[in-house]
C-alpha cells in the first residue's frame, strides 16, 4: 500500500461558493465523523497503521476526502502521522491518559473560575434545576454509557456558562479522547464498588460544585472540581490494562 503523506493546509483544488459548503466539504465531514467515532472507541487498535485502501473501500471514499478527514483527526489528537509510513491510531498508555486527565483538571478548574465571575444567578439556578431533573435518572441507570453521557452533559453545561468558546471546544475534545477509558473505568468499578455508591459520589460532587458556584465561592468550586476529576485519574493505569485486554483478548 502507498504510504500517506501529510497534507495539512494543502489546497484540494475545490472551489467554494458564497452559499455554503461544497459537496466535497460535506463528504469530508461525513467521513470525518465516521472515522472520529472509530478512533475514539479504538476500533483501530492502538498504534496500528491505518489501512487507507481498506478504509476507502469501506467508506466509499476517494483518496482526497479521506486524507482530509485523516489529517483533521491527526490535528485533534485521535491519530498520529509518521512521514513515509502513514497514519496510525493514537497510542493507549497510562501516561497519555494521565496527561488527558491533567488537561481536564486545568481546563475545568479555569472554567469554574470564569463561571463564578460571569454566569448570572438565573443561569446557575437553571443549571440547578437541570441537575435535580437528572438525579432520578442517575439513581435508576444501570448503563455506564448513559451515566457517562449524563456526567458529560452536566460538565458541558457548566462550560457553556464560562462564555469561553475556546474552553468549551477544548473540553469537548478532551471528553472525546478520554471517553473510552472512562467507560472502561466505570465498568471496572462495578466489580469493586456498588453502582449506587458510584452514583452518589458523582451526584454529591456535582451538587457541591454547583452550590459553590451559586454562592460565588470560587475557591470551593475549584477545589471540588479538581478532586472530582482527580478521583478517577488514579484508576487510569488499571483502566488502561483492562482496556488492552478488551481490545486484544477475544471474548469467551
Amino acid at each position: 500500500m502507498v504510504s500517506a503523506e501529510p497534507i495539512f493546509g494543502a489546497c484540494s483544488g475545490r472551489i467554494e461558493s458564497d452559499f455554503g459548503m461544497t459537496k466535497a466539504d460535506s463528504n469530508v465531514d461525513r467521513i470525518y465523523e465516521k472515522l472520529r467515532k472509530m478512533a475514539a472507541y479504538f476500533e483501530f487498535k492502538p498504534d496500528a497503521r491505518i489501512n487507507e485502501s481498506a478504509l476507502s473501500t469501506e467508506l466509499g471514499a476517494s483518496r482526497t476526502p479521506l486524507r482530509d478527514a485523516l489529517n483533521r483527526l491527526v490535528a485533534e489528537g485521535f491519530l498520529t502521522f509518521q512521514s513515509g509510513r502513514g497514519f496510525f491510531c493514537r497510542p493507549l498508555s497510562p501516561k497519555l491518559i494521565l496527561d488527558l486527565y491533567e488537561a481536564r483538571v486545568a481546563i475545568e478548574t479555569e472554567i469554574v473560575r470564569l463561571v463564578c465571575r460571569r454566569a448570572s444567578d438565573e443561569e446557575l439556578q437553571d443549571l440547578m434545576e437541570f441537575l435535580k431533573s437528572t438525579e432520578p435518572d442517575y439513581d435508576s441507570c444501570e448503563d455506564p454509557m448513559e451515566l457517562l453521557s449524563m456526567d458529560e452533559a452536566y460538565h458541558m453545561r457548566i462550560a457553556a456558562l464560562s462564555q469561553s468558546n475556546e474552553l468549551v471546544r477544548i473540553l469537548e475534545n478532551l471528553n472525546d479522547r478520554v471517553r473510552y477509558i472512562r467507560l472502561v473505568d466505570l465498568k471496572y468499578l462495578r466489580g469493586k464498588t456498588p453502582v449506587s455508591t458510584q452514583e452518589e459520589a458523582q451526584l454529591s460532587a456535582h451538587r457541591v460544585v454547583l452550590t459553590a458556584l451559586i454562592n460565588r465561592d470560587e475557591d470551593k468550586a475549584v477545589s471540588t472540581m479538581r478532586h472530582h476529576i482527580e478521583r478517577r485519574r488514579d484508576e487510569a493505569t488499571e483502566a488502561v490494562r483492562i482496556a488492552y485486554s478488551q481490545l486484544y483478548v477475544p471474548a469467551d
